[in-house]
């Protein structure tokens, strides 16, 4: 344990003494004069003299809210009973409503003030859209049953339904979609993409919120999943990690800037099996019932019953000094 000297102490007190701030009040002023000055242009990094933005962690706590109702007690931080099955999910549903609600409506004025729109009654439109998801839940959880099943039925390591719902990536960037997916349908702005992005922060797996997706939806392994806003994928489909349904190029306007909302990506119909590190860019069609080999890249129609590969790699062997081996 060291100790302070006496001549360590004064030779400190006289240093602070001397110590003479830079950070002065004119310098301060300048400072913020500056910072502020800098708002002044509209380029898209300031959101000032309108109603505040929609709050991530709110809109995340309620989309965590129902996930439990999607998949009562899977998640460990609330008990659920038969008996008291009608509080526990009212007491959920209440939360998710006034939640969701403001969050939405946040969202519905930003979009107003961009659009420079008069008379739109937010608060009743946020409202409706609310109360649409939460009616759209049994719905929601019967599809999920079907990609639980395609997961189970699909990879041989897994060992029951209870074990996909807790520990594959899959599941959860799924839910996730099929919960933006509704409000995005419903053209709500940004809230589906904060749950989306949030789902791709946990999973890897990168769903635009936009994209539609039959049942019996499996994503094997899933890192590094890309599918794009206007995909459409049939039931039945199964994809594995690093697979890309992107778009090929983007149309742009006699201005040069890009058009936004046009069909570019991939059309996926029933029954495909899509294998690890494949492209397929463009709005074109994978035929039901197909085969896409790992690492192809494809940007033209495949046909039903189709099997697509490349030709296997020429490899090179040659011996690394081994034993046994004589050295040149």
């Amino acid at each position: 344990m060291t100790t302070t000297t006496h001549h360590e102490r004064e030779c400190r007190l006289r240093a602070a003494q001397s110590f003479v701030s830079r950070w002065t009040p004119e310098l301060a002023r300048q400072s913020i004069e500056a910072i502020c000055a800098s708002y002044d242009d509209e380029r898209g990094i300031n959101h000032i003299d309108g109603m505040n933005m929609p709050q991530s962690r709110v809109v995340i706590t309620a989309l965590d809210l129902i996930l439990e109702v999607l998949f009562p007690g899977y998640t460990g931080r609330h008990a659920f009973r038969r008996s008291g099955l009608p509080f526990a999910i009212g007491s959920h549903v209440e939360e998710i409503f006034q939640g969701l609600t403001e969050q939405v409506e946040r969202a519905l004025a930003y979009r107003c003030r961009m659009e420079s729109c008069d008379g739109c009654d937010c608060g009743h439109q946020a409202e409706d859209a609310v109360i649409a998801i939460i009616e759209k839940i049994p719905a929601i959880r019967d599809i999920l049953k079907t990609d639980v099943e395609a997961a189970l039925d699909g990879d041989p390591a897994a060992r029951s339904t209870d074990e996909v719902v807790v520990a594959y990536p899959c599941m959860k960037a799924i839910a996730i979609h099929r919960i933006a997916h509704e409000l995005y349908r419903a053209g709500i702005p940004l809230i589906p993409r904060i749950m989306g992005e949030h789902a791709h922060t946990l999973t890897g797996i990168d769903i635009h919120p936009g994209a539609t997706i039959g049942g019996s939806f499996f994503i094997d392994h899933g890192t590094g999943v890309v599918i794009g806003e206007t995909a459409v994928i049939g039931d039945r489909v199964r994809i594995y990690q690093g697979v890309t349904l992107g778009a090929l190029s983007f149309p742009k306007d006699a201005e040069g800037r890009l058009i936004k909302g046009a069909k570019r990506h991939p059309n996926i119909e029933g029954n495909v099996t899509i294998y690890a590190g494949a492209t397929i860019l463009g709005n074109i069609t994978i035929g039901h019932d197909s085969i896409i080999g790992g690492n192809v890249w494809i940007t033209e129609d495949v046909p039903p019953f189709t099997k697509v590969t490349i030709a296997p790699p020429e490899l090179s062997k040659q011996p690394r000094g081994g034993r046994g081996e004589k050295k040149a």
